[in-house]
């Protein structure tokens, strides 16, 4: 574990009297990751829509509520700690303009595009096509650190 990272969640930790709490990860949000962490420090991104294929193929467990993780930079420096808030799997063509506005980035043009050109680019990694209907993992979250 990087020592900074470890610093950043020991200095959350102090700040809110926590003890033995662990945080599930530490990540860059999509292809843009200083633009998106910066959103997050400033309260502008309290959502994130990932591929629900590729928990399943990384054999990953889905984000749960309640749980911590760290947010990095671009150079994989921490930015914030965010705790999740609610976690819910639908179709892509499904998710709500308020849903999408809630990632801070754009309004829901933006943000069906920029989802559509990063899935297709992982998906054919893996072999597969975007669909309008593939399931996304929908998460909400709240920034707890810094204040």
């Amino acid at each position: 574990m990087n020592k900074k990272i470890q610093q950043f969640w020991q200095d959350f930790c102090t700040a809110n009297n926590m003890k033995e709490i662990e945080y599930k990860d530490a990540f860059q949000f999509g292809a843009s990751a200083d633009w998106l962490a910066e959103l997050v420090v400033e309260g502008k991104k309290t959502a994130t829509t990932s591929g629900f294929v590729f928990y399943e193929i990384e054999k990953e467990a889905l984000p749960k509520a309640g749980e911590y993780s760290i947010v990095l930079d671009g150079w994989e420096e921490p930015a914030a700690v965010i705790q999740i808030q609610s976690v819910e799997v639908v179709p892509m063509n499904e998710v709500t303009e308020e849903f999408a506005l809630a990632e801070g980035e754009g309004d829901y043009r933006y943000w069906w595009d920029a989802h559509e050109e990063f899935f297709s680019g992982l998906l054919k990694e893996h072999g597969l096509e975007f669909s309008s209907d593939m399931l996304v993992v929908c998460e909400r979250f709240k920034k707890v650190y810094p204040k």
